[in-house]
């Protein structure tokens, strides 16, 4: 039996645990299912890609690409510009519309404006980009054997590694930083951690920040593999919120793993039924979570 798909679910599986990052923080600190956060990957992706064709253009030559990669050192710089820029723009988005949803404490208002949101950012980017799919580098690259007839680009194991490095990365600030142990605490009870001294709102602009670094980060990792377009977030965000709900609402692990379960029963599906069902597949997946286990695989029950 060819493996393929496993190395292929790994990828995606990573991707989308960066991605379901965010949307647990957002709901477990929050408290609203955040449906605009898959635009931020679509952002984040753009707002990279603008960045390395402005770099380019002030550099005044072409670049090569670093060793067996597919980009050169512009696109590095733009990512962490990028993720910086996209934070901002979650928060932004803050200030301007939920902020002001959240002081009247309707939870259904503020996924509906989400909702809204996500359409006004999706139909932005693609007014100003259009509809076309865009490349970060069209340079061929030829695939690394990794036995048991599974193979993998350069750049498909640096996106791996990447999404992985970042994953330890937030285990640490959330275990080991005062802005970490405050995000939990209002995670678990918002009164009591304002009544110890948290400051709910520094918390509340962190978790946009870090959510749309990560959305943005994810973006990249799925432009430099696949390709770049305004729905790339849209056709994400139901295997985000499926692998969120799995690994446990408000747990960072089971975001990571419930990501790489949904990647991998994807990327099986494939060979199994066909790929024209594979976007069915993180909606099984989601109904049997929500079923069997409504908390998650590492989801308390409130």
């Amino acid at each position: 039996m060819n493996l393929q798909f496993v190395v292929d679910g790994l990828l995606a599986g990573a991707m989308i645990g960066l991605g379901a990052i965010g949307v647990t923080l957002t709901y477990s600190i929050l408290r609203f299912a955040n449906f605009a956060h898959g635009e931020f990957i679509a952002w984040g992706a753009y707002a990279a890609l603008t960045l390395t064709a402005l770099i380019g253009f002030l550099v005044g030559h072409d670049v090569a690409p670093l060793g067996p990669f597919s980009f050169g050192w512009p696109l590095i710089v733009a990512g962490v510009i990028a993720m910086v820029l996209t934070g901002v723009l979650a928060l932004a988005l803050d200030v301007v519309l939920f902020s002001r949803l959240r002081a009247r404490g309707n939870a259904i208002i503020m996924v509906m404006a989400s909702f809204g949101a996500s359409l006004a950012l999706r139909s932005l980017l693609e007014f100003i980009f259009t509809s076309q799919p865009v490349y970060f580098s069209r340079e061929l690259q030829i695939a690394i054997p990794l036995g048991a007839g599974m193979k993998a680009t350069p750049d498909q194991l640096l996106t791996f590694g990447l999404a992985m490095v970042l994953v330890v990365v937030m285990f640490l600030v959330m275990s080991r930083t005062t802005i970490g142990r405050s995000m939990r605490a209002v995670s678990e009870n918002p009164a009591l951690a304002s009544v110890v001294g948290v400051d709910v709102e520094g918390v509340i602009r962190a978790t946009w920040l870090i959510g749309g670094a990560l959305a943005c980060a994810a973006g990249i990792m799925v432009g430099i593999t696949v390709q770049v377009r305004p729905y790339m977030g849209f056709d994400l965000l139901l295997p985000l919120f499926a692998a969120a709900i799995l690994g446990g609402i408000g747990s960072m692990p089971g975001a990571v793993a419930g990501g790489l379960i949904v990647g991998l029963a994807e990327a099986a599906s494939v060979p199994l039924v066909g790929a024209g069902y594979r976007g069915a597949v993180a909606f099984v997946v989601l109904i049997a979570v929500l079923i069997v286990k409504p908390t998650g695989l590492f989801g308390r029950r409130e």
